[in-house]
């Protein structure tokens, strides 16, 4: 049988990072990868969209002056960026037990980034948190090894 190779792309993204990432925790941050941010076209705003119909979340990026536009923020070291999503969580009654990680994201032909809460999935990293981080040691209630 002969071989059929092809080649794969090299480029500065981790596998990880190459597709589009999005999460939301029970506090409301919709947390996004910077590769997802730029593929949005690094907007400083997006409105917030919620159909209750199907269940979903949109993000459309939007212009400081428009109303109901949300500024993003950034998180972590890696560029990427967040949006405080309280309110859409309490007007639509959203409720988290944890950080959820949306497998499927996409936009759609007006540039929305669309996160299906049906389809989404308690994100391993949310998960594993917990379990890799451990309380700090205390000897008689003072943290151990800080000299008094």
């Amino acid at each position: 049988m002969r071989p059929n190779w092809k080649e794969v792309p090299k480029d500065d993204l981790r596998g990880q990072w190459a597709g589009l990432y999005v999460s939301l925790n029970p506090k409301g941050y919709i947390t996004f990868s910077r590769v997802t941010w730029i593929k949005m076209g690094s907007p400083t705003h997006f409105v917030i969209l919620f159909d209750s119909v199907n269940n979903r979340i949109g993000l459309k990026p939007a212009v400081p002056s428009t109303r109901n536009a949300y500024k993003i923020g950034p998180t972590g070291n890696h560029g990427g960026k967040r949006i405080l999503a309280y309110r859409m969580m309490r007007e639509y009654r959203v409720s988290l037990p944890q950080t959820i990680e949306f497998t499927d994201p996409e936009t759609d032909e007006d540039g929305i980034l669309i996160l299906d809460l049906r389809t989404a999935r308690v994100s391993e990293r949310a998960r594993n948190w917990r379990k890799n981080t451990k309380p700090p040691a205390t000897i008689g209630g003072e943290p151990a090894g800080i000299q008094p």
